[in-house]
């Protein structure tokens, strides 16, 4: 076997896995491990915080939410969590609050089961039901239903614009086109075949068939609303090419999608712009959801 032959476009096996091992390309990951660890720690202190709830019959099917605490409802922020879709879990995540939550936003952080207990299709059809649970349910956590918007990061990112491409009232009927009013997808995935091909599917094992069933760039996105595509420019030409080809696709179908690499940013530096409330990243996010 030709280990220099191309795999993925001009990619040889050896570089392509290469693109994708974001830990490989980040000597100090878990310097910003540690700090999500502790932001999430702090902010799971917070007395409001309803903790593990159901939104599922499986055991991984919860959710975090951070109630709103104005006086009027206010927008809800729901984040996905990265991890290739196979670790991670939403603990983790709990910093992610701190920009939305001071701002008069309720925040729901997503569990889902992670692959291989499940395959692809149950791990999206899960993120779809938290959806609809948090559309159903905001008035309970001083959340607007009619203000529902969306973050993730990295496989997170992917599931964001899983969500913008869902066909709400056919998932479930009763439930509005435009349940998802905007996306905030963080150095995600939106092309899976390069997936497939590389080390991770080793893991993944993820089919053709499934790449053409869930490769956002190549589906539609549904309800409009506005898609913001942040990507560090230390993240590789990959990860890079992944948010500006879903940028150009999705906004060629009618949906204002910007992809915006920051610059001095890797995969991990990225999300945990999330941590300080006044990062320019944070700033963008509440922009987008109008706060």
């Amino acid at each position: 076997m030709d280990d220099t032959a191309p795999v993925y476009g001009h990619y040889d096996q050896r570089s392509l896995d290469a693109e994708y091992n974001n830990r490989g390309k980040t000597p100090d990951v878990e310097v910003f491990k540690t700090a999500q660890l502790e932001a999430s720690n702090q902010a799971r202190r917070a007395p409001d915080l309803r903790r593990d709830i159901a939104f599922g019959p499986s055991a991984d099917e919860r959710v975090d939410v951070f109630p709103a605490t104005g006086a009027e409802p206010g927008p809800v922020h729901v984040f996905f969590h990265g991890g290739y879709w196979k670790q991670n879990h939403k603990d983790d995540f709990g910093f992610v609050a701190n920009p939305f939550q001071a701002a008069g936003a309720a925040v729901v952080v997503v569990e889902y089961a992670l692959i291989p207990t499940v395959e692809m299709g149950e791990l999206v059809r899960q993120c779809r039901a938290a959806m609809a649970w948090v559309w159903k349910n905001a008035a309970s956590f001083g959340g607007d239903a009619s203000r529902i918007h969306v973050s993730g990061h990295s496989a997170g990112g992917h599931l964001t614009t899983m969500m913008m491409a869902t066909d709400w009232p056919a998932f479930e009927t009763g439930l509005p086109a435009d349940l998802v009013k905007s996306g905030c997808a963080i150095s995600g995935i939106y092309d899976l075949e390069p997936i497939r091909l590389c080390f991770m599917n080793a893991e993944l094992s993820f089919t053709p068939e499934q790449v053409a069933g869930y490769s956002p760039v190549l589906l539609e996105p549904k309800g409009g609303g506005k898609l913001l595509l942040p990507v560090g420019a230390m993240e590789g030409p990959e990860f890079i090419r992944q948010s500006a080809d879903i940028a150009a696709a999705w906004s060629a179908k009618g949906i204002d999608a910007r992809a915006w690499v920051m610059p001095g940013h890797h995969h991990f530096s990225i999300i945990n712009q999330y941590i300080d409330p006044k990062s320019e990243l944070s700033v963008a996010a509440r922009q987008q959801m109008g706060l």
